[in-house]
């Protein structure tokens, strides 16, 4: 049946509803993952603006705990992936860098929600990110990137170190597997609905 044929019973129309757009955002410091995870998901080649790494910008970006990493985003990465056929989540991920940050106004417009990726072995490099969601009153969540599947630090000790409120929700998770990106993000999801509905 198309769209514009009657429907077999009752003679109604129906008409396939495109699923809801849905903005998120995927924050974090340098190195953390963020490209990664939205590679992981998302279910087209992904946008990235990556570039490599100058010995200026190794100067400046701690390397210690990504030796091997050779590009860096500059200045957003995208993709997409459809939830269900009424929703459909558009990622756009931050980049780490604070002398990127004056792009994020503009990253984060229209979002519902964040998802702040940490890498628990340098926490100092997250403070940004979460800040700068509380103080938009941006539902948020802290993901903890499980680097060789161990984090450093335990989701209490976290939360007490980042100083968040109870109600802002901290996962580990792996940002390589998609299935673990996807429980991430529908944690931000349900948040997002549940300040929505309060």
């Amino acid at each position: 049946m198309t769209p514009t044929e009657p429907a077999a019973q009752g003679g109604a129309v129906t008409a396939e509803r495109p699923p809801l757009p849905v903005k998120l955002v995927i924050a974090g410091g340098f190195g953390v993952g963020k490209t990664t995870a939205v590679g992981s998901i998302s279910e087209i080649e992904p946008l990235t603006t990556e570039a490599a790494i100058t010995e200026v910008a190794a100067g400046v970006d701690d390397l210690s705990h990504t030796p091997t990493k050779t590009t860096t985003t500059v200045a957003m990465d995208f993709g997409c992936i459809t939830i269900d056929p009424t929703l459909k989540l558009y990622l756009f991920g931050t980049p780490g860098q604070d002398r990127f940050g004056f792009m994020w106004d503009d990253l984060v417009e229209g979002a519902v929600g964040g998802l702040v990726i940490v890498d628990s072995r340098r926490l100092d490099d997250c403070y940004a990110a979460v800040d700068y969601f509380e103080h938009r009153g941006i539902p948020f969540a802290v993901a903890l990137n499980a680097f060789d599947g161990t984090v450093e630090h335990s989701l209490d000790e976290v939360r007490w170190a980042l100083d968040m409120a109870d109600q802002v929700p901290v996962v580990v998770f792996d940002a390589r597997e998609r299935g673990s990106v996807r429980d991430a993000l529908l944690t931000v999801l349900e948040l997002a609905l549940s300040r929505t509905e309060g």
